[in-house]
């Protein structure tokens, strides 16, 4: 898809999407206390949850496909522009260090690439091409999927990665915050979370953005949950890189088997740090090394591995 040459069709276009629509009781917001612009701001926040729980069968399936297909070392793609783009790639960065994941497993594109993130690349958004480019540098396979992230839903980019995507046999999701998208419509699975117009016109960093932090955060969240990423609601595969993650590996491996300092301690220098490794060491008695062959023979699912070790 290309963008619309011509400016009195682009305007016409925007007018009709609900992201872009005028509120004309919000005319002189700009003459109001701050404190009730504030109060305005939260009341049209508050209403974005629900918006998004409308869409949760949608998200659901869209996770159960993306997890079936990584669990077979397929990788989850993000692609968009602008806001929908720098969400994305904020989605991707925080993989690794929350669920241990492979740089490259989770992968954020955004138009105009990294000094997008920062500031504006003119045109970038307007180009299917780019997002081909782009999508063809990371080899794409079947096991993939790739998720093109567009307030409006019509965002050149965004409908470029999934409809090249899509030609390659790959899984494409749709997140807009339009109804009948043409980014849901290029899709297999489509979520349009629609939150209505902005407090300020067309400001999709606003609501729009919110709700795709948090569809974001569902489809990589539960993606993980499916994947074993976790223990309950403990993130047993924290990469700890830092002091701070250092203390909360310890602490999620006391919470998960009750263990003292000095155990803990034991357990995780065995288990060269991994805290998965660590709790199953605790909670079934063994060494490293059989605890993490266990493991790899579990696809990485601690509950699987603990069932195995007590037969």
């Amino acid at each position: 898809m290309t963008s619309t040459s011509n400016p009195r069709d682009l305007r016409a276009e925007l007018e009709n999407l609900t992201t872009e629509a005028f509120r004309p009781e919000l005319a002189e917001i700009d003459r109001l206390p701050t404190l009730d612009i504030a109060r305005l701001m939260n009341g049209e926040d508050a209403t974005v949850p629900a918006a998004v729980a409308s869409c949760l069968p949608q998200i659901a399936a869209a996770v159960d496909a993306i997890a079936e297909r990584m669990a077979q070392g397929g990788r989850l793609i993000y692609a968009g522009a602008g806001t929908a783009g720098r969400l994305g790639v904020l989605d991707a960065s925080e993989c690794p260090p929350t669920f241990n994941t492979a740089p490259a497993q989770v992968v954020g594109l955004i138009a105009g690439g990294s000094e997008a993130m920062v500031t504006s690349v003119e045109g970038a958004e307007d180009s299917a091409d780019l997002a081909r480019a782009d999508l063809d540098a990371l080899a794409l396979t079947p096991a993939d999927t790739v998720v093109g992230i567009s307030a409006s839903g019509r965002t050149p980019y965004a409908i470029g990665a999934v409809e090249h995507a899509r030609a390659r046999g790959v899984l494409t999701i749709g997140l807009s915050c339009n109804p009948d998208s043409a980014l849901t419509a290029a899709a297999h699975h489509g979520i349009e979370i629609v939150v209505g117009p902005e407090l300020l016109t067309g400001s999709t960093r606003l609501k729009a953005g919110t709700a795709q932090k948090l569809v974001l955060n569902m489809l990589s969240t539960i993606t993980m949950i499916r994947l074993g990423k976790t223990y309950g609601n403990l993130m047993v595969d924290v990469r700890a890189s830092n002091d701070k993650l250092r203390a909360r590996s310890r602490r999620i491996v006391a919470l998960a088997t009750g263990a003292d300092d000095a155990a803990i301690e034991r357990a995780l220098t065995e288990a060269g740090g991994e805290v998965k490794t660590a709790i199953l060491i605790l909670l079934a008695d063994l060494d490293g090394p059989t605890a993490t062959g266990l493991l790899s023979r579990a696809d990485g699912h601690l509950r699987a591995a603990l069932r195995a070790a007590r037969g």
